[in-house]
């Protein structure tokens, strides 16, 4: 069964609370973002893709889980969008989902790293366990 038969853009635009209409695809919020080069589907493409119904190939995007929640793309949006509002929307419907965890504990110790700060660990459980 499709995810997009149980999600609508909608419902993403509902749980994120931004408005994607006022998106004018400027790309200010891509060029901000830290992770961009790897990244599938950037920042700006998040509004138009969903502006466009197109849930289904952002909810496959790896984007989902490159994205490090900085916000720097909220905050360079001359328009107020929140790119990152509608990304973690778009991860937090994927997760909630059965089967589609993207971390598990389990999957924990491959992550640690010496330098890897504690918070960062947190925070990764509360993002991708829910």
């Amino acid at each position: 069964m499709s995810l997009t038969n149980k999600v609508t853009a909608e419902d993403v635009l509902r749980i994120s609370g931004v408005d994607a209409s006022r998106c004018m695809q400027c790309g200010k919020c891509s060029g901000a973002c830290p992770n961009y080069d790897e990244m599938d589907l950037h920042p700006h493409q998040f509004a138009a893709l969903l502006r466009k119904g197109e849930v289904e190939r952002l909810m496959e995007s790896n984007a989902l889980y490159q994205c490090l929640s900085c916000f720097a793309c909220s905050q360079r949006c001359p328009r107020n969008v929140e790119p990152a509002k509608i990304i973690e929307a778009v991860r937090l419907t994927v997760i909630r989902q059965k089967g589609r965890n993207y971390m598990t504990a389990d999957r924990l110790p491959e992550k640690l790293d010496e330098d890897l700060p504690q918070q960062a660990l947190v925070s990764a459980m509360r993002k991708y366990s829910k």
